[in-house]
């Protein structure tokens, strides 16, 4: 076997082990609207794992903001499960609005924890964009 051969095979290898474990990796996934009060807002969490519903999991939910780390947090809560596999509805009381750093912290059939980035405002919330590579920041 050549050294193409080798590093063609130990690729594929490495390929497939990434892909196994991102199939093991929960994905999550928010929907939040306004609560109806100043900063409050109310989510819908959704988990899948390899496609399916995550279940058999608790879930609890923090946030901070990461412009300003360590002035803006939002102490975790317990998200509720509803009545759909797999979602959960918490009840987030932020301090302003901007891009905050969400953290889904799950317990249970699997353990991990997720940050996903969200600008929120007063419409709800919506993934953060994050400029790309050698673009301006403005």
């Amino acid at each position: 076997m050549n050294n193409g051969s080798k590093l063609a095979i130990a690729l594929v290898a490495l390929l497939a082990s990434s892909m196994a474990h991102a199939q093991r990796t929960p994905q999550a996934s928010l929907d939040c609207k306004p609560g109806g009060a100043k900063f409050v807002y109310d989510c819908n969490v959704r988990l899948t794992r390899a496609g399916s519903p995550l279940a058999n999991v608790e879930v609890s939910v923090g946030a901070d903001m990461p412009s300003m780390p360590m002035a803006h947090n939002v102490k975790p809560a317990k998200a509720k499960p509803t009545e759909v596999p797999g979602e959960f509805q918490a009840r987030l009381e932020l301090e302003m609005h901007g891009e905050w750093a969400l953290k889904l912290r799950v317990s249970g059939a699997v353990n991990d924890l997720l940050v996903l980035r969200y600008e929120f405002d007063e419409k709800g919330a919506r993934p953060a964009q994050r400029p790309t590579r050698g673009a301006a920041i403005r």
